[in-house]
């Protein structure tokens, strides 16, 4: 008789089926569960104490014995019952109807069935029965080869027990290799010596590739650049005298000379004769980073360092070693000759890479060995909001296109028709793992032993071994064996983000994308374009959650931009590993290689760019573990959905649609949502944290920007949900970060007319900073003249301060050197002071006596406790901003300060609490809306609490005008004006003073 061809051989092109086929079944789950037992284990061990871990592994020994014996006993049961069962079966040979006629014909069809049954148990079954709810799969017994089930008894089988006992033994070995990994840690002096902060003298084995943290803002400084990398410590001296050799884990912080002790910026000269340029020390500050940054791992050096507990005390140094880089490390010992080799061929690729564009050259490293040490905070930056990060971080991808050239396509390495450079070369099976697994040794070596690196290559040696063996390729086991050997030898990758990261998109692309693909494939998407977005997607879907509890945000433009980059990382990594090999030897062929790769790795940061310029790149969310559980949950309603949705054509465009909308956010129907920006605005404060950045309306699509805060990405979203395309004149108040070190942000896709700053070039490293981001940009510098007045558009300003020659003795510091200015704008006067100080305060009041009854008043120095009663007096404001950040350690606003403000009559609005603030009306309406986008933060004097996060459905607020009657205008909701006494819901909260 006939039987239907299995599914894999009828849908074949060729009549004779396929000569490859995959046979479908469940996946092999066999080593899931002891893996992931090891990873958990792994991760609490590290964290408790080792007595108790001795403990638990003794129980688990204990019980995982015990469920080994229950297995033996009951696959001995299960042997007995098959033979039970084998005389009945073979006795049942024909069926009798009811006229007591033998149906063969029917029993024959009865034995097929069983048989098809019987496969397809076998194909189901055994899947089933690897994992731990395996074992109560089918299991055979008896010699008609019939199917005894188990299952239909409650009790577990003997393969659910030996699943068990692998799962305890699993966590067994991940907490004893935990502990013992721990107790690393704790051994030594190392531990208490840091506990009392002592000055020790260390001789350290480098471990890693020294990095240089990105500069960052606290306050009004910007912290200085410093070299991180972690170490080994072999010999500790310590104060006392006493040597000890250890094999201790530390983290060394090498902190590099400040960046504001220099001169000030070529060109441009401070107040007076104080700071003159110094190109000497700056040029020897470089050459000492470059000389630490230059270390290779397994390098000996000595330093003296002061020891300090690291910042969480589950980490997984010691200590934190703090050296002052005042000069050049001393080396006891060169590092060994595969790092040598190593590190010459990554210097290889950064040489050749020199002549490309900016970021073609600081990318392409990246791309191919992981070498982020040129990528810019900006590009980073880009980087992040797209989740295009993977690609900086050397996984799968670039092993599978070293090991292709030597075995060529992975669904072939094990056949006659395999290709590659193996057939060539006449290597057997068994040479060809051989030797794959040296390049695969070489790619960690090269590329650094990251989580990602170390998981793609025990992926990839264990792929190897089977090729060796002639085995069956099994990816999802390969990768459940990889991280139990990885987490056995090194349980520290337990607790870390990126090796999670790693190990859970490689398991989407195993088990979900496959799926997703076949179903776009079901509505007729091609085949190819259906495996990427399939991919692009379940990658995005399960490593979303745990990028909430990183960065609580949710990337929107995550997948598109995923599409658009994977057009170009082929091409990019593919040249960029032929400029590796090459550069060594003949540098000039490896130029021209990199020259080609240079065009698709700027392809790759143009998309970066472009994703995170789109104001809806990514949307907040709740951090933590909580908010990474309520995404996931989410997830899982929008799954079913969304297949659904993929369905009916129109509800796709309707999804595609809505999805751009979010993302682009056109300002009219931005409005029409959220109320912000209102129609009509005069000025806004824009929410930029803890430091300044101020917009004042001057035309459609036109501002005068005043400050632009302490961190670029602030600054130019609130530009852009404004639609700020041209900025005539954009003013720098003075150069403390917390106003200058967002100058890129608001720069970024404008047009820029000039920059105007303060006389005063002080600190001067920030001051460099400004002029050479405006050289770079081609904007010219002027400084500010005191009596300068301007006008564009509706809006007209004087600068009152700094002052000429006569005040010069006043400028105490960068603050009180701040430009002041009277702006008029729409019949309102606003008072912009900067962050002046009372002696400046009072200097101001005496040099410009008129100024006095403003209507709004930006209040001087984030709202501190140092401001000028008699100032505020003669000012009497009726509507006081201040710009600060959420929860800021200097206690800004100060309570005084607004309560001060408050008795005066002035309404005080805050960024802290309130977000950004708007300002509009006319003297005899003005008006504010605000964003009241913060929660947690610190509430005002006599205020509620927090509020929730984004935008906020607020109450209306009216405060008391200068004549003290209650304002009677009218009130903005939802981007328009209503009536008094209109009902409707608004978007932004509306402030109204009279």
């Amino acid at each position: 008789m006939t039987t239907a061809r299995p599914s894999v051989h009828a849908t074949a092109p060729s009549p004779h089926g396929a000569s490859d086929p995959r046979q479908e079944g469940p996946p092999d789950l066999r080593l899931a569960g002891p893996a992931l037992a090891a990873w958990a284990a792994a991760a609490i061990g590290l964290g408790a104490p080792g007595s108790g871990v001795a403990v638990a592994c003794a129980v688990g020994v204990l019980l995982a014995a015990l469920a080994l014996r229950v297995a033996v006993l009951r696959r001995r049961a299960e042997r007995g019952g098959g033979e039970e069962r084998e005389g009945p079966e073979e006795c049942e040979q024909h069926e009798v109807d009811e006229e007591g006629n033998e149906n063969e014909e029917g029993n024959e069809n009865e034995e097929y069935d069983e048989d098809e049954e019987y496969e397809e148990d076998e194909q189901s079954g055994a899947g089933a029965g690897r994992g731990a709810a395996g074992g109560a799969g089918a299991v055979r017994g008896g010699a008609a080869g019939r199917t005894y089930r188990p299952g239909s008894s409650r009790r577990w089988s003997s393969g659910a027990w030996v699943a068990l006992a692998a799962v305890l033994l699993g966590a067994v070995a991940g907490a004893a290799s935990a502990a013992l990994h721990a107790a690393d840690v704790r051994r030594g002096p190392l531990p208490d010596l840091a506990d009392r902060y002592a000055r020790v003298t260390v001789e350290l084995e480098v471990t890693d590739d020294p990095r240089l943290t990105r500069p960052r803002v606290r306050g009004s400084q910007r912290t200085p650049a410093a070299v991180v990398f972690n170490a080994d410590a072999v010999r500790v001296t310590a104060p006392d005298g006493a040597v000890t050799a250890v094999r201790t884990p530390t983290l060394v912080l090498v902190r590099q000379g400040g960046s504001d002790k220099g001169a000030p910026p070529d060109g441009v000269s401070s107040a007076g004769e104080r700071d003159r340029p110094d190109e000497h020390s700056a040029s020897a500050a470089s050459a000492l980073s470059e000389a630490w940054r230059g270390l290779l791992p397994s390098t000996r050096i000595r330093v003296v360092a002061r020891a300090v507990p690291p910042l969480m005390p589950g980490d997984q140094v010691a200590a934190v070693l703090r050296v002052d880089a005042d000069a050049p490390p001393v080396k006891v010992g060169g590092p060994s000759v595969l790092q040598r080799v190593a590190g010459r061929v990554r210097a290889g690729l950064r040489e050749a890479t020199d002549g490309l564009r900016p970021d073609a050259r600081a990318l392409l490293p990246g791309l191919v060995v992981g070498d982020t040490s040129r990528v810019p905070p900006d590009l980073d930056e880009a980087f992040r909001a797209t989740d295009l990060t993977h690609l900086l971080a050397v996984s799968g991808s670039n092993l599978t296109i070293v090991l292709a050239l030597l075995i060529g396509p992975p669904h072939l390495a094990t056949r006659a028709e395999r290709r590659g450079l193996a057939p060539r070369l006449r290597l057997s099976l068994r040479g060809t793992a051989v030797i794959g697994g040296v390049l695969a040794l070489a790619f960690v070596v090269v590329c650094r032993p990251d989580p990602s690196v170390l998981r793609a290559a025990a992926c990839g040696l264990i792929t190897l071994l089977a090729i060796g063996t002639g085995r069956r390729r099994s990816l999802l086991p390969a990768l459940a064996a990889a991280v139990l050997l990885l987490v056995l030898y090194d349980p520290w990758l337990a607790r870390r983000f990126g090796f999670l990261l790693s190990v859970l998109a490689t398991g989407a692309l195993l088990l979900l994308a496959p799926r997703w693909s076949a179903a776009l494939q079901r509505r007729r998407m091609p085949p190819r374009l259906a495996e990427v977005i399939a991919a692009a997607a379940a990658a995005q879907a399960v490593c979303a959650p745990v990028i909430v509890v990183l960065a609580a945000r949710v990337g929107l433009v995550a997948v598109p931009c995923n599409l658009l980059a994977e057009l170009a990382v082929g091409p990019a990594t593919v040249l960029g590993f032929a400029a590796l090999v090459t550069a060594p030897f003949v540098l000039p062929v490896a130029q021209a290689l990199a020259w080609c790769a240079g065009w698709p790795a700027e392809w790759i940061a143009g998309v970066a760019r472009t994703g995170a310029a789109l104001p809806g790149a990514e949307i907040g969310w709740p951090g933590g573990w909580a908010g990474a559980l309520a995404l996931a949950a989410v997830t899982l309603v929008l799954v079913p959905v969304g297949r659904r949705v993929v369905r009916r054509p129109w509800l796709c465009v309707l999804c595609a649609f809505a999805l751009l909308l979010a993302v682009c956010r056109p300002a009219p129907f931005t409005r029409v949502i959220t109320g912000w920006p209102p129609p009509g605005w005069r000025a806004v404060v824009c929410d930029v944290g803890q430091g300044d950045g101020l917009v004042l309306a001057a035309g459609d699509g036109t501002a005068l920007v005043v400050d632009t805060g302490p961190e670029p990405r602030a600054i130019d979203r609130c530009l852009t949900e404004l639609g700020i395309r041209r900025i005539p004149l954009l003013v720098l108040t003075h150069f403390h970060a917390d106003h200058v070190d967002g100058l890129p942000g608001a720069l970024r896709g404008r047009s820029v007319g000039a920059i105007e700053t303060t006389t005063l070039q002080d600190p001067p490293g920030q001051a460099r900073f400004v002029v050479e981001t405006a050289a770079r940009a081609g904007i010219p510098l002027v400084r500010a003249v005191p009596g300068e007045r301007r006008h564009l558009g509706p809006l007209s300003w004087e600068v009152l301060w700094p002052p000429g020659s006569p005040f010069a003795p006043v400028l105490d510091g960068p603050n009180d050197a701040s430009v002041t200015l009277l702006v008029r704008t729409g019949g309102l006067t606003l008072l912009l002071l900067g962050d002046l100080e009372p002696p400046a305060q009072q200097a101001l009041l005496a040099a410009h006596p008129e100024v006095a009854g403003v209507d709004v008043l930006k209040v001087a120095h984030h709202g501190s406790a140092r401001q000028d009663p008699p100032l505020m007096h003669r000012l009497a404001p009726r509507l006081a901003l201040i710009s600060c950040g959420a929860d800021n350690p200097y206690g800004h606003p100060a309570p005084r300060t607004v309560a001060a403000l408050r008795a005066l009559g002035a309404r005080v609005l805050r960024t802290d609490t309130d977000g950004a603030i708007a300002i509009l009306g006319t003297p005899g309406r003005l008006a504010a809306t605000v964003t009241g986008r913060r929660t947690g933060a610190r509430p005002p004097s006599g205020r509620g609490g927090g509020r929730g996060r984004g935008r906020r459905r607020g109450r209306r607020i009216r405060s008391r005008g200068p004549a003290g009657a209650r304002s009677a205008g009218p009130r903005l909701r939802a981007g328009r004006w209503r009536p008094a006494g209109s009902g409707d819901r608004r978007r932004a909260r509306a402030c109204t003073s009279a």
